[in-house]
Parts: C-alpha cells; structure tokens; sequence
C-alpha cells in the first residue's frame, strides 16, 4: 500500500459541528453479516433517498441531527472537553476543541489487528511500504545524480503529485461509486508495474532523468484512486468502533516501513546499484495483493456505493464548503503538505551540500524522521480523541522546528530535532485525517477524502518546485525556514479564524500544576476543558 492513514467514521450532523464531535453520534452501516432483511430495506432506503440530491442531503442531516440530539446529555458528560449540544446549530457558541472522537474499544493499542482481514491489510502493507520508501529514497538520489540539481528533485515529487492536484477530486466519485477492494486490486498491481519498470530501465543503464519523471507521473495517476479508495476501505474493514486506531496503526506502519526502507535503500545503492532497489520495490506489491485476495468478503462491514449519477463532484464541494469542521483542516493541511513537507528537497540538499554526506546520511535523516513519526502514530492510537486543538498546536510547533532546525551549525543536532519534527509531522497528520473523516457522512467520505488528498499532496507541484528553486538559489537553510514560516503562519492564521467563527478566546493557566490551554466561550456562564 502506498501510503498514509485512513479510517472512516459514522456520520456527523449537518449543522455547524462544535469541533468536539462524537463518532456515537450514528451508526455506521450494518455489518454484512446482518440479516439479509435489513441488508434489503437499507438498499431500499440508500436508493430512494438518492432520486434527488437535495431529498438525500435532507434525509441524512436530519438523521444525523436526531441520533445527536438524542446522545446530547450523555456524551457532554462523557467527553472530556465539552460543554453540550443545545448550541450546535449556532456558530457563535461552538468551540474550536478539536474534532473530537470519543470511541471505546477493546485491545487498546493494537485492537485493530484482531481482525483478519485488517491483519491481512496490515502485513501486505507494512511489506509493499517498505519497497516504497526503498523506491523514494533511490528515486530521490538518482534524479539528484542525474543532473546535480534539488530542483530536479522538486519538479520529479512534484509530477507524482500533479495528477492528484487536477484529478483528486474524481479520484473520490470512483471510490465512492466501486467496489473498494476489487479497486484496490487494480491499483497496487499497477504500482508495482510502475516500481518494475523503472527497475528494467535502470538495471539496463539507459534511464534517463525523463524516464523518472515520467514514471512518477504515471504513478501518481494510479495514486488518485488508490488514496480515497485505500482510506475509506478501513472502514469496511473494521467498523466504527476501531476507526481511529486503524488510522493511527495505518500511519504506524507506514513509519515503521520508513525505519527499514531508507537503511535497506542507503546499502543497495552503495553496493549493487538503484536497480535493484526499484526491483524489490515492485516486488514488494505482491504481499497487499495476496493480502486482498485472502480476505473474507462476507466479513467486511457493508459500504453505502453512489450509483452513477450527474453532479456528484459537486455535490462534494458543495457538501464541504459548508462545515468548518471539514473545511477548515482540509485548508490547514493543504498549507502543511504543499511548504511544510518537502523533505525529499530539504534532507538531500542538507545531506550533499551542507554537511558533505551521501546517500547514507540522507537514508539516515530519513530513519530519525521515521522513528519521530512513528512515535507520534502510535501516541494517536492510544488516544481516545481527536481535537481540532492538538491539530493546531502541533502545526505551530512543527513550522517553529522546522525553522529552528534549518540553521542548526552541527550536523548531530539536525539530526536529533528531525525526530521531533517527524513527531509534530505525524501528529498533524492524523488529527487532520481522523477529524475530517470522522465528521463525513459515509457516502461522501471518498469524496471528502479525495478532496483532503487534492490539497495534502496535490499542491506538491507548486509548492515542489517553488522551494526547489529558493533551495538552490538562497541554499538549502533558507528553503528549510521557508517552509516551517508559511506551515508555522497558515496554523496560526486559521487558528484565529476558528475562534471568531465560533466565538471563544484562547485561555491559559494551570491545572493540577501543569500548562493547561483551552477554547473557552466569551460568554464567562461557558467553559470548557482541555
């Protein structure tokens, strides 16, 4: 599997979201282990209410308003953080707290592997990963060989994410409208023709920098619909109940993968070549196919599919522009991923022109970033919730590092604050991804989804050749700060805006001895925890 985390949610309300959403609020679809009685009336229903857009939109807030209401007592008192549900439709007394997904389940940390088929995901993957950060790191240094240029390594990072940028968003109607697992089949086997063909070229001592950059593109086209069908898949395959700690274990693979795959990369290319690198990268896609093969179909939880239909793009659009909950981190995260993560220009050009390393020193940044992000994966799984707080406050601090860090004299001290970093990464990360998929109605996630990938990756090719080029003009320290400035400022930006839409100031002080920061409402008769 390629990369990143995803997980899916129950509904939430059409109504502006207090930023502190319950994922009880409303059941996921049934199980397909249901009685074949309730499998008929939800297709029934699933299908009337799509004769017109507006009657379905209509039909699925007023459920979803109503399953609230009627937990509304209950969970303020539950969830820590919250003041209460009687204000959700007004603005003004909804508080910025963080999406917040309050979910018990059992097996703590790893609950999600007692299910075979996440197992099955879970072991293809963490295999099909670490071929793909051995292909990034290779690809990385040898466009970098190839024309000396960090740039270069922009404009490649940016072609595999262009596609993303100008068909995201349709990447999302055909997760939504198709059989995830039987899409999945098709596009892991077509990442791994991309991983075999590059190797062939490679091996044979013809490619060229243009082969790489196109082999990137054509990756990144199968990408746009392996990223919103792979993420809305895990829902599919664990249910409500375990959706956050798919998300985090997901992201916790793709780290560990990260630890081992620039290592492995680093000693291929200084010993047998890049070749075989690429080669055992589209081997490696074997493991999720065999993976997706061997899984139970009948124990998968039933997905609510979009018949084809006009306007479902815009619907979409429609859909997200109107809640802050979904619109707000999906910009947040869109500056994040466009300035904040262009690692593969930064560590290269730190690696070969800073402190005077090769591809061993670059494998190396990339394993202490791994071993940060890890951490922040698997802090977030043992989390019982997602606020729009910790969002914000760990993309502040990741822009304050990643400044800090860029004119650090000693090559011992970058290295040690690329752990962090990679934690702040991570952490920013998956509260963005968990807060925006647990607050889409099932038969919009894909789209929503699709639309949170546009932004993450799809602004690479603006922002993968803009700080390519300040790299190599101003050096790689100042395109280091560059990117940490604007992640630092976008975070801060939207921070004040959701206070105003929502009508809270930020409160500081102490509570049992320790910083304690929270949103608390203008109105002194409101408070709420952090």
């Amino acid at each position: 599997m390629s990369t990143g985390s995803g997980a899916d949610s129950a509904p939430a309300p059409k109504s502006t979201h207090d930023f502190t959403t319950s994922d009880r609020a409303t059941p996921e679809t049934p199980d397909s282990s249901d009685s074949s009685d309730s499998s008929d009336t939800a297709t029934s229903e699933s299908t009337a209410s799509r004769n017109t857009a507006s009657e379905s939109t209509a039909s699925r807030n007023t459920t979803s308003e109503s399953a609230t209401s009627e937990r509304a007592t209950q969970d303020s008192r539950i969830s820590d953080g919250r003041i209460s549900d009687s204000g959700m439709s007004d603005p003004e007394s909804e508080i910025p707290d963080g999406t917040a997904v309050e979910r018990t389940t059992d097996g703590g940390m790893f609950s999600s592997l007692k299910i075979r088929n996440y197992r099955l995901f879970a072991t293809g993957a963490v295999v099909s990963n670490i071929g793909t950060w051995m292909s990034r790191i290779t690809q990385d240094w040898l466009v970098l060989s190839l024309t000396g240029s960090s740039a270069a390594v922009g404009i490649t990072t940016a072609l595999q994410f262009l596609p993303m940028l100008l068909f995201g968003l349709y990447g999302g109607v055909i997760a939504d409208r198709y059989p995830k697992r039987l899409l999945l089949l098709f596009t892991q086997a077509a990442m791994g023709l991309c991983g075999l063909s590059l190797a062939v070229l490679t091996l044979s001592g013809q490619v060229q920098v243009w082969h790489v950059y196109l082999i990137a593109f054509l990756l990144g086209m199968v990408t746009v619909v392996d990223n919103p069908t792979r993420q809305s898949f895990v829902s599919e395959m664990v249910g409500p109940d375990r959706l956050r700690n798919a998300v985090s274990l997901n992201s916790a693979n793709f780290q560990s993968a990260r630890l081992i795959g620039p290592a492995v990369a680093g000693v291929l290319i200084t010993t047998v070549g890049s070749g075989w690198a690429f080669m055992l990268n589209g081997l490696s896609f074997i493991a999720p196919l065999v993976g997706l093969l061997l899984m139970r179909q009948h124990e998968l939880h039933k997905s609510v599919r979009v018949p084809r239909g006009k306007g479902q793009l815009r619907e979409g659009l429609r859909y997200v522009r109107g809640r802050p909950e979904l619109i707000w981190p999906i910009v947040l995260i869109g500056f994040i991923g466009t300035f904040g993560f262009n690692f593969p220009i930064w560590l290269t050009a730190f690696a070969h022109g800073v402190y005077d390393g090769g591809a061993g020193l670059y494998a190396f940044f990339n394993i202490l970033m791994a071993a940060g992000s890890l951490a922040g994966a698997l802090l977030a799984a043992r989390r019982g919730s997602s606020r729009l707080r910790v969002l914000l406050l760990a993309a502040m601090a990741f822009g304050v590092l990643e400044i800090a860090v860029s004119f650090s004299p000693w090559v011992w001290l970058f290295s040690l604050v690329l752990v962090p970093i990679g934690m702040l990464g991570m952490t920013t990360n998956i509260s963005a991804n968990t807060s925006v998929q647990m607050a889409s109605d099932p038969e919009m996630r894909g789209r929503v989804m699709s639309l949170y990938m546009m932004v993450f990756v799809g602004g690479t090719p603006i922002g993968g050749p803009l700080l390519g080029w300040v790299t190599d003009t101003y050096g790689a320290r100042v395109g280091f700060a560059t990117g940490g400035l604007v992640s630092l400022l976008a975070a801060a930006t939207i921070g004040l805006i959701l206070t105003r839409v929502a009508g809270v100031r930020l409160k500081v002080g102490l509570r049992g001895g320790r910083p304690h920061v929270a949103f608390v409402p203008k109105k002194e008769q409101l408070a709420t925890a952090a």
